[in-house]
């Protein structure tokens, strides 16, 4: 769990920082490479949150 977390974290941070790099120089490259980032992260934490409702759902039945 706590592995999960600072992995989503750290994906978050580097998209943060994807953007502002995209905001200091002006290239596009930065802010497309930081919705990648971004959009892979959300997924994993979709995925997370998916096995934790599995995992509660397991113990009810």
């Amino acid at each position: 769990m706590l592995i999960a977390r600072l992995l989503i974290g750290l994906l978050l941070f580097a998209a943060v920082v994807c953007f502002a790099f995209s905001i200091a120089t002006g290239q596009k490259r930065w802010r497309r490479m930081g919705l990648i980032i971004m959009k892979w992260t959300l997924l994993a934490g979709l995925a997370f949150f998916a096995v934790l409702i599995l995992e509660r759902l397991a113990l009810l039945l």
